[in-house]
């Protein structure tokens, strides 16, 4: 019942964009803070972009100016990710603070 779904993953040439999106079932997004996470291979799972409920959004440093995190409504919270490059890709998760995670969804970006 209460439920995370990522969407939007793919392969994208370097430079490309990518929209992601989280939609949430059985509770209202904006009650929490909701965050992304990406895992590579090999590689620990890390903090990507973070919302608040009252709006207030943090970034890693390697994706300042390139992704956005947005509330589209009570049940999707989206992730932007404009100018693409090889390193961003992972598989990225979409995460209720601090307790309910997404199954994630694939970011390939290659030539």
């Amino acid at each position: 019942q209460v439920q995370l779904v990522e969407s939007g993953g793919g392969l994208v040439q370097p430079g490309g964009s990518l929209r992601l999106s989280c939609t949430a079932s059985g509770f209202t997004l904006s009650s929490y803070s909701m965050s992304w996470y990406r895992q590579a291979p090999g590689k620990e799972r890390e903090l990507v972009a973070s919302i608040s409920g009252g709006g207030i959004t943090n970034y890693a440093n390697s994706v300042k100016g390139r992704f956005t995190i947005s509330r589209i409504n009570a049940k999707m919270v989206s992730l932007q990710m404009n100018s693409l490059q090889p390193e961003d890709t992972a598989v990225y998760y979409c995460r209720r603070n601090v307790d309910l995670w997404g199954q994630g969804t694939q970011v390939t970006v290659s030539s």
